[in-house]
C-alpha cells in the first residue's frame, strides 16, 4: 500500500496520519533540522552499534533501550540494549545526516514506500513527546507495531496533571493488569506505554 493510499483510509485526527503527513513534509533545502528515522545495519551483538558512534560524534540521537540479562563468563550481568536493533532516530539537517551516512556504511536512510527515495521524519513534538515517555518513565514497555492489536486500544484518553500532563493517546487493555497505562506510538514503528495514575486519566 503507497503512502498516499494509506493516508486516504486513516482518520485525518489520527496520530498515525499526523505523523505520515509529517514524513510528506520532507525538507526543502536540507539545512533545517528534523528527526529523521534510520537503520543500524550492524549485528544485534556487535559492541558498538550506531547510536554509541553517533554519540561519540556528539550527533543527537537516540534509541529506545531496554534492559536484557546477559552471560559474560559465567557470570549474569544486567545490559541496556536496544529494544529494535535497526531502529534509531537522528536530529539534525539533511545535509549533516547526508554526510554521516557516506562515514558509516552500516546506517542508512528508511525511505517511504513508492517514493523516489523520500526519508522517513518524524515532528519534532511528536519524537519529543515519545523520548519523555521512554526515559522518564520509572518502568516502560516497548512494543513492535505488530504486538499491538486493536483490542488493546479501546479508549482514546487525554492525560490531566502529572509528569504526562497534555499527552492524548490510548489507555492501554490487558488482561490481568491493574495498572492504568497510556500507550504513546510513533506509528508502524514502536509504541511504549506509560503508567498514569487513574486521576489523571479523562477519557475523550
Amino acid at each position: 500500500m503507497s503512502f498516499i493510499e494509506m493516508r486516504e483510509i486513516l482518520s485525518p485526527h489520527s496520530k498515525a496520519c499526523e505523523v505520515l503527513k509529517a514524513e510528506e513534509e520532507v525538507l526543502d533545502n536540507g539545512d533545517n533540522k528534523i528527526w529523521f528515522v534510520m537503520r543500524d545495519l550492524t549485528r544485534a551483538n556487535i559492541k558498538r552499534p550506531a547510536y554509541l558512534v553517533l554519540e561519540e560524534m556528539g550527533v543527537e540521537c537516540f534509541t529506545p533501550k531496554t534492559k536484557k540479562l546477559f552471560v559474560v563468563r559465567g557470570k549474569r550481568e544486567l545490559r541496556e540494549v536496544p529494544f529494535i536493533h535497526d531502529l534509531l532516530f537522528i536530529y539534525d539537517t539533511r545535509k549533516k545526516v547526508d554526510s554521516i551516512v557516506d562515514q558509516i556504511n552500516t546506517l542508512q536512510y528508511r525511505f517511504l514506500r513508492n517514493t523516489s527515495r523520500t526519508p522517513m521524519t518524524i515532528r519534532k513534538r511528536e519524537m519529543e513527546q515519545f523520548i519523555k515517555a521512554a526515559e522518564k518513565s520509572e518502568h516502560p514497555l516497548f512494543y513492535k507495531p505488530n504486538e499491538v492489536t486493536p483490542e488493546m486500544c479501546k479508549r482514546k484518553i487525554r492525560i490531566i496533571g502529572g509528569s504526562f500532563d497534555g499527552y492524548i493517546g490510548v489507555l492501554l487493555t490487558t488482561r490481568g493488569s491493574k495498572v492504568k497505562r497510556l500507550l504513546v506510538e510513533l506509528p508502524m514503528l514502536i509504541a511504549v506505554s506509560v503508567e498514569v495514575k487513574p486521576e489523571y486519566i479523562q477519557l475523550l
